[in-house]
């Protein structure tokens, strides 16, 4: 069930949505810089407002509630 067109649902970036994801799949920040090729600090930055967006206090929360909302998905792409 995806609430993404939902008006009260947060709008996330491309680069939030793959932290998060990564997230989701247990990577750490330092893991998802490698894979995405950032620094760790821009990794931190995109959950940060992501976390901020959907209005949470932690990166698990965050991506349970983006999964939640339909904003991430766990299958691989």
């Amino acid at each position: 069930m995806k609430m993404e067109a939902d008006a009260d649902c947060p709008r996330l970036t491309q680069r939030e949505k793959l932290c998060l994801f990564w997230a989701a799949q247990g990577k750490s920040s330092s893991c998802i810089s490698g894979i995405l090729e950032i620094s760790e600090h821009t990794v931190n930055f995109h959950i940060k407002n992501a976390m901020r967006k959907l209005d949470v206090a932690n990166r698990i929360v965050a991506v349970q509630k983006a999964a939640r909302l339909g904003l991430i998905d766990f299958k691989p792409q």
